[in-house]
C-alpha cells in the first residue's frame, strides 16, 4: 500500500497487523478518487472505520486541509498513527479510538461539518444506512459535500438517504462503491 498522487505520493503505508482489518487496495482507491476529485481544493474530510488511514492520507495528499480519523481497534489506531506520520500529515488529522456511532455523537456536538466522508466499515456490520441518517440528520455535512461508502458488492445502496442523492455504483470483485452527494444547499 501507498499513497498514490499529490504531495506524498509513493510514500507507504504500513497494514493493520493481522487479519481483521480489510484495507482499500490501490486499484479501487485510485477508482475512488477518479470517481471524486481527483484533487481538492482545502476542505475537511472525515474517515469512520478508518482501518488504515489510507483513504484520509490520500485526501490530504490530494488537497484536503484537514482529516478527522476514527477506528475502534487499537491496533488500527497505532498503524494510522505511524501511516500520517510516514506521510507527514501529523498535524492536519485527529485521531479518535471510539465506535462510528459514538464519534458522529462526539463531532455533532462540536458541529463539526464536512465535504468528504469515507464510511468503510467491515461487510458483516450494516450500519452504512443509519450512519449516513446520522450525518445528515446532525447536519454535519457542508452544501455538495461527498459521501464514499465501501460495502459489500451484493449489498445495495441505490436510494436517497435524507437529503444525500445517490450518485454513483462502481464494482471491483466482491467490493463495491457507491457514491452520495449531500443535496442541501444550506445548513
Amino acid at each position: 500500500m501507498r499513497v498514490i498522487s499529490g504531495s506524498a505520493k509513493g510514500r507507504p503505508l504500513k497494514a493493520v497487523p493481522g487479519m481483521g482489518t480489510r484495507p482499500t487496495t490501490d486499484k479501487v482507491k485510485e477508482a475512488i478518487f477518479s470517481m471524486i476529485g481527483p484533487y481538492f481544493d482545502g476542505g475537511q474530510v472525515l474517515d469512520l472505520f478508518a482501518g488504515t488511514g489510507g483513504l484520509s492520507i490520500e485526501a490530504l495528499s490530494r488537497g484536503m486541509e484537514r482529516a478527522v480519523l476514527t477506528d475502534v481497534d487499537k491496533k488500527s489506531i497505532d498503524t494510522i498513527r505511524h501511516n500520517l506520520q510516514a506521510a507527514g500529515f501529523t498535524e492536519q488529522a485527529e485521531l479518535y479510538r471510539n465506535d462510528a456511532a459514538r464519534a458522529l455523537k462526539a463531532l455533532m456536538k462540536r458541529e463539526a461539518k464536512f465535504d468528504l466522508v469515507f464510511l468503510d466499515p467491515p461487510y458483516r456490520l450494516k450500519v452504512i444506512r443509519e450512519l449516513m441518517e446520522q450525518l445528515d440528520q446532525g447536519n454535519m455535512l457542508n452544501p455538495h459535500a461527498t459521501i464514499v461508502v465501501e460495502h459489500d458488492a451484493e449489498d445495495a445502496y441505490d436510494g436517497p438517504i435524507g437529503r444525500l442523492q445517490w450518485a454513483r455504483r462502481a464494482e471491483y470483485g466482491d467490493t463495491a462503491v457507491t457514491i452520495y452527494k449531500n443535496s442541501s444547499q444550506e445548513q
